[in-house]
């Protein structure tokens, strides 16, 4: 009966661990370009081993590619796509059996948007899928909002 409480117990605590793995953290920031255009910079620092997929997958048969989506408003239209910069690994990955764009250590996505009328900020939020070599995360949406200066 003892064997069976602790294996219980351990089985738990692994549980708990794994729901409380967070290898990606995001940070939110604007940088003025003009006095109607500000790039939004969107920054997800990997843990190492971990990694985000590109916004680019060439199928929808593998991970959850990485997705922001931007709050509809009459204050700002978006300039362009979103672009991504960083640690970038292409080619094929053995755990999806397809070709792959992913970042290791630190990822970049810069969105520029043009201003038609004063606002004080942006919101949205991202999509994302963590993977290391052994296992992956579920798919994860953060909210932010990132003021303009």
């Amino acid at each position: 009966m003892r064997t069976i409480s602790v294996f219980l117990g351990l089985m738990l605590l692994s549980l708990i661990a794994q729901a409380q793995l967070n290898p990606v953290s995001w940070s939110f920031e604007a940088k003025k370009i003009s006095a109607d255009a500000y790039d939004l910079i969107i920054t997800a620092k990997i843990e190492k081993g971990w990694y985000v997929y590109s916004q680019y997958l060439e199928s929808e048969e593998g991970p959850i590619p990485t997705h922001f989506t931007f709050a509809i408003d009459d204050d700002y239209r978006l300039a362009g796509e979103t672009l991504e910069s960083g640690n970038k690994k292409e080619g094929f990955d053995e755990i999806f059996g397809m070709n792959l764009a992913k970042f290791s250590t630190k990822a970049v996505f810069t969105q520029r948007v043009n201003l038609l009328r004063k606002t004080n900020r942006i919101s949205g939020s991202v999509e994302f899928m963590t993977c290391n070599d052994e296992q992956c995360l579920p798919p994860e949406t953060i909210a932010f909002s990132i003021m303009l200066k």
